[in-house]
């Protein structure tokens, strides 16, 4: 079972790699910030929320055009630009002592490392074959949990010691991990940044940005409300569990723990069903039945007065949760890679990405007052908005597929008629034999070298 869960040599097992280093500092940081800017630094916490709330809407409006920096500039050596950037930012934390160095730094962390996961993803899009990239996608989220477990493990040791050597080593920890993973993405081969597009028959761009993609951005913003799950175990289940629930508290790490773990093994196993949109839409669909599920035992699990009934309805509806997630995830990684036109992976992913910034920013208002206030209703509420998205989105992603094709065929015929209209061509000239001997067949898999350091 553990050998399916080693991506295939070459790039797939780079960007693995590179992911699961990644997330490993990213998780002892979000366990030791908070902590961190308030008490040693001696932010307010009004003060440090703001300051991270600035820091990820400047990555919110960064992020495409980052994006389309990917695309001209080539994903892999913006990737391991950003990364490094990152690296320097979150060293920047251990010379903060006021509010304006914080906002600054919250920024310039948040954006170099939302560019560079946008970055890295245009990379897998053009390292990967595409009947394959949703599958690499699974090993590469699998990854993303293993490192940020293991990181959140490291963390928990850091606020053991409480001290402001222990935090230090924390952001050294992240900054390092960044470093390590820049220098995993350069040695993958390199993907070739894309030109400016080329112009239709009567003068117009073939190419488009993103935001004139009008089935993409539906799908995007309909995707966030789905994303509505990322901060809801972080957020509304430890209030819905201490107060309106006999359950202990302490139940919440066990969740945490089957959410990390069940996703780290089994991602893999359950995106291989995904091959197409027609499978993504039905992922989806029946993702959204058990997100939904889930809901309905949350709900319940505020009905009983025994503990032991209350904490078995909880692992249940934790259970349904994580399944609905990852079929959830697998359909949202095919629609976004498929739907994407070539060579504009980079801004695509950055503007699709941009939904787990929002949920992250606007779920804990929103879960709170449907959840945590409302109560039990408000869990049926949610669950039906899963349903109801979710079918929503069937319809839009077939359109999608269908001016996807149409810009495809666009494209043909432009590069057709600008083959038309090349001089030679026009006069007929015969193109004169190569001379020499024929360069040599190129490595199968040029990546390989990145599998010395697994």
């Amino acid at each position: 079972m553990f050998k399916e869960l080693i991506p295939p040599p070459g790039p797939p097992r780079g960007l693995a790699l590179a992911q699961l280093v990644c997330r490993l500092g990213d998780g002892a940081y979000n366990i030791c910030a908070a902590l961190y800017f308030t008490r040693i630094v001696g932010l307010s916490p009004f003060q440090m929320s703001l300051g991270l709330t600035i820091g990820w809407s400047a990555a919110l409006v960064l992020s495409v055009p980052l994006g389309h920096l990917a695309d001209r500039a080539g994903p892999r050596g913006t990737a391991v630009t950003l990364f490094v950037c990152a690296a320097l930012s979150v060293a920047s934390f251990i010379f903060i002592t006021s509010f304006v160095p914080f906002i600054i730094a919250s920024c310039a962390y948040a954006v170099s490392q939302r560019g560079g996961s946008a970055a890295e993803q245009a990379l897998l899009a053009g390292l990967v074959p595409k009947d394959q990239v949703t599958r690499v996608r699974a090993f590469v989220q699998s990854s993303y949990n293993a490192g940020m477990t293991i990181g959140a493990g490291l963390g928990g040791l850091v606020l053991l010691f409480d001290r402001q050597g222990a935090y230090y080593a924390a952001f050294a920890l992240n900054g390092i991990a960044f470093l390590v993973a820049a220098y995993i993405l350069r040695r993958l081969p390199a993907v070739a940044p894309v030109p400016k597009a080329p112009t239709s028959p009567d003068g117009r761009p073939t190419g488009k940005s993103v935001f004139r993609d009008a089935p993409y951005v539906v799908i995007s913003v309909l995707n966030t409300v789905l994303l509505l799950y990322v901060p809801l175990i972080a957020v509304a289940l430890p209030l819905w569990i201490s107060e309106h629930t006999s359950a202990p508290v302490s139940l919440l790490s066990v969740m945490l723990m089957l959410n990390t773990v069940v996703v780290a093994l089994f991602q893999v196993r359950v995106s291989e069903g995904v091959k197409d949109l027609t499978s993504a839409i039905r992922y989806l669909l029946l993702g959204s039945f058990l997100l939904a599920a889930a809901c309905v035992a949350f709900a319940f699990s505020g009905t009983w007065d025994s503990a032991w009934t209350a904490g078995i309805l909880l692992v249940v509806a934790a259970g349904l949760m994580v399944v609905g997630e990852m079929m959830q995830a697998a359909g949202e990684w095919e629609v976004s890679f498929g739907l994407a036109p070539q060579g504009k992976t980079g801004q695509y992913q950055a503007f699709f990405g941009n939904g787990i910034t929002v949920a992250e920013m606007l779920g804990p208002l929103v879960l709170t007052g449907l959840i945590v206030y409302w109560g039990a209703p408000g869990w049926i509420l949610l669950g039906g908005l899963f349903v109801a998205v979710s079918a929503a989105m069937a319809p839009v992603i077939r359109w999608g597929g269908r001016v996807r094709d149409e810009n495809e065929q666009l494209e043909r015929e432009s590069l057709a008629a600008a083959d038309a209209d090349r001089p030679a061509e026009r006069a007929g000239e015969r193109a004169e034999p190569p001379s020499g001997p024929a360069p040599a067949p190129a490595p199968d898999h040029p990546g390989e070298a990145v599998d010395d350091l697994v």
